[in-house]
């Protein structure tokens, strides 16, 4: 018998597939004339951002792009940036946005992996790009950010023989009537995201429209910002779409404050001097404006609020924080989770606590946001939850609708990422008494340095490459300024003749993208267990 209430039938009037896409002309509507983006001395109004991003968008469908057709984007933090996170999507196509600290190879393979169609490449990124074409089967059409604003160094020659675009003729060719549309389908690709990987090559990573409203709405409730807030844009949009913030801040109508390059000193002019309420960065940020000369930092005498996500910042750092006037929330993510699930949400009872003890229960991972649906911390043969007691450690877990569609093209890893219902996230960790989760270790062994992701089994790749090394293992060795760097143990070969450390890091930072390679190399035998394996967790013990 069918019940009543399900012969309600949904339809227009009732059902709008939820998109990112839609906070952009709710703001536009709202706030016409307020300021939307501001960089260096160029600002836009809201009106004027949402004219550019359709514009771009018409000219991105009258290259004949659509659904599923990937733009790639290869930028720093510059408005173009921004844009292209509602210009792509309103077109219907995937946003792609890549490292720029990544290295040609890796370049190239995401052009093919991804079937990059149109690549949008700052100028002081081309020789980059130039390279990666020389070595992908792909060749997508390039448009050019020509940034008025950035060094002289920057400023790469164009070669004549490519056909490039700029990304100002776009905007001119453009159509600011293009009758763009919200996707059909709400689970429909929105964006793709390359991981580190944890075997050299990266996996990408597909969000849906869904996710990305929806983690959006859960930053807002769970960071309580307020409306209009005025917020540094210091995460690279690069990572995990710049940790939603982009949507989320357009949601919130906010002033953007953009950053083509941190710097402590400039950093803490523009916090000034747009009475900035928010900032996000990585532990190396707070790392460097509490290590900036004394003559370079300021204080502020109102509160602005910091979202932190890595290894946890040190206490040192997160008690100089305070002293600027830095309200500093530490969160937890993955690329697959479009970012931060959990967060050290600060409970009132801990302002009775030391600094000290405040600074260690606000490094911890935390508490599931508003978004999030489910996280556990459970045995990993049997899924049965581990013990609130703060010493038995398990594997997060994840449920929730900010989880990934899945790895392109990668249906093995995808179905490894998904059991019982759960996104496993590798990640082993413990909940004290209080049901805060906090990291003891990464099962696959990634090194979180200055925010990015660096995978051990991939350096240790390139250091096998030697002719002298025998054996190898990497591991993270704390460092105050990256949070966490790698560390080489290295076994020369019987018959190698000597090399020193320097030499093998030259060697590594010659085979890979230069901000991977080895800090430190340690020369001896490696431990080993009975069948052979390197036991790591001995390594890691050396370190400490």
């Amino acid at each position: 018998m069918t019940l009543a209430y399900d012969q309600l039938d949904q339809q227009g009037a009732n059902y709008v597939p939820l998109s990112p896409v839609s906070f952009l002309h709710r703001t536009a509507d709202i706030y016409p004339d307020e300021t939307s983006l501001v960089y260096n001395t160029r600002s836009w109004s809201w009106s004027q951002t949402r004219e550019r991003c359709i514009k771009i968008a018409s000219s991105i469908a009258a290259l004949g792009l659509g659904r599923n057709d990937t733009v790639s984007v290869f930028a720093h933090n510059t408005p173009e940036m921004f844009e292209c996170h509602f210009a792509v999507p309103m077109a219907g196509a995937v946003l792609n946005t890549i490292n720029t600290r990544l290295d040609a190879d890796t370049v190239a393979y995401i052009i093919d992996h991804a079937d990059s169609k149109l690549f949008v490449c700052d100028r002081g990124l081309l020789p980059v790009l130039i390279d990666a074409l020389k070595i992908a089967k792909g060749q997508p059409k390039i448009v050019l950010i020509d940034d008025e604003f950035a060094n002289e160094e920057e400023k790469t020659a164009v070669p004549t023989e490519l056909d490039i675009t700029t990304y100002e003729e776009l905007l001119s060719s453009g159509n600011a009537d293009f009758a763009w549309q919200l996707p059909a389908d709400e689970w429909q690709a929105l964006s793709l995201n390359y991981t580190s990987g944890t075997t050299g090559r990266p996996k990408g990573v597909v969000y849906h429209h869904r996710g990305s409203y929806l983690m959006s709405m859960g930053t807002i409730a769970s960071w309580n910002i307020p409306n209009r807030p005025r917020y540094l844009y210091s995460v690279p949009m690069f990572h995990c779409n710049g940790w939603g913030h982009a949507w989320t801040m357009t949601a919130k109508a906010a002033t953007v404050v953009c950053l083509r390059h941190f710097e402590p000193q400039s950093f803490f002019d523009l916090l000034e001097k747009h009475d900035i309420t928010h900032f996000g960065g990585a532990p190396i940020v707070l790392n460097m404006l509490a290590n900036a000369p004394a003559s370079h930092q300021k204080k502020f005498s109102k509160t602005i609020d910091v979202m932190t996500a890595g290894a946890p910042p040190p206490a040192k750092v997160l008690q100089s924080m305070k002293g600027f006037g830095f309200d500093v929330m530490h969160v937890y993510g993955l690329t697959e989770t479009y970012g931060h699930i959990l967060q050290a949400a600060p409970q009132d009872q801990w302002e009775s606590e030391s600094e000290e003890r405040q600074a260690e229960l606000r490094s911890r991972q935390g508490v599931r946001f508003a978004m999030t649906e489910a996280v556990e911390v459970v045995n990993p043969d049997t899924f049965v939850p581990v013990p609130h007691d703060g010493e038995t450690m398990g594997e997060i877990v994840i449920r929730g609708n900010t989880v990934m569609k899945g790895y392109l093209k990668n249906d093995d890893e995808t179905a490894k990422a998904f059991k019982n219902g759960w996104f496993l996230s590798g990640d082993l960790a413990v909940i004290h008494p209080d049901g805060y989760i906090q990291i003891r270790d990464r099962a696959k062994d990634i090194i979180i340095s200055g925010g990015e992701n660096i995978s051990s089994v991939e350096v240790e790749n390139v250091l096998y490459k030697h002719n002298a090394v025998g054996e190898a293992a990497v591991v993270a060795m704390p460092d105050d300024k990256w949070g966490e760097v790698p560390c080489a143990f290295v076994e020369l070969k019987p018959e190698a003749s000597e090399i020193s450390e320097d030499e093998l890091i030259a060697f590594c930072a010659d085979n890979m993208p230069r901000f991977k390679k080895p800090k430190k190399v340690v020369f001896g035998p490696l431990p080993k267990t009975a069948t052979g394996k390197i036991q790591k967790t001995l390594l890691r013990d050396r370190i400490k």
